[in-house]
């Protein structure tokens, strides 16, 4: 018997019947893949137990930071929002564009913090993942639901395959949103302190991007 729980958020009422559920599994250390405006991802709250499980589900070895994932700026508190941020975020948030900000408190555990002390964080558009932010009031992490090598899953059954191959044991909620539309990942972009570094290419376009905060320093 799987040890994986599937939980539907496919319309309004799904997500009404039960966001609040999910968000009291969260805080009490949950772990749950969930829909993005991208892909699936698998997710939990900042709680150190929990960002354990989700390594350990992950198999991964040298430390490499979660994104996380929050409705706006005033769910991650304690990060530095240069005013190249703001307007970035005004622009593009809700939506498919990462910002990578340095921490200047809070609390956020090294499962999350990159080198320098950045933190990665991302307002999804996804009314599900939407619906659970809502009711937690917290960011929850988020990682592509993949095997090693392989690309990220973009259904809820996808997952259950992924999950049954990393962790069969590790309980899960998986928050089936149905199939997600094919499409590119998300911009990822340093806002660190003089010109912002496009550190992924994705969704938001580089031109978008130069529209808003004028340079950036592309890759390469």
């Amino acid at each position: 018997m799987s040890a994986h729980t599937w939980i539907p958020f496919r319309n309004d009422e799904d997500r009404e019947r039960h966001a609040a559920r999910v968000a009291v599994y969260l805080r009490d250390g949950g772990l749950v893949a969930h829909p993005t405006e991208t892909v699936y991802g698998l997710g939990c709250a900042l709680r150190p137990d929990a960002l354990a499980r989700l390594a350990r589900l992950k198999r991964r070895g040298a430390p490499r930071p979660f994104l996380l994932l929050v409705r706006d700026a005033r769910d991650a508190p304690g990060l530095e929002w240069t005013e190249e941020a703001e307007r970035l975020a005004e622009a593009f948030w809700p939506g498919p564009l990462t910002l990578v900000l340095r921490v200047t408190g809070g609390n956020y555990p090294p499962e999350v913090t990159g080198e320098g002390g950045t933190v990665a964080i991302r307002a999804s558009p996804h009314p599900a993942v939407r619906a659970v932010l809502r009711e937690l009031g917290e960011p929850i992490t988020s990682t592509s639901a993949n095997l090693p090598g392989e690309p990220p899953a973009s259904t809820a059954e996808d997952v259950g395959a992924v999950l049954e191959a990393l962790a069969p044991g590790e309980p899960v909620w998986i928050l089936d949103a149905g199939p997600l539309p094919p499409s590119p990942p998300s911009t990822v972009l340093a806002v660190t302190g003089g010109r912002p570094r496009l550190l992924r290419a994705g969704a938001v376009s580089v031109d978008e991007l130069r529209k808003v905060v004028g340079e950036i320093d592309e890759l390469g």
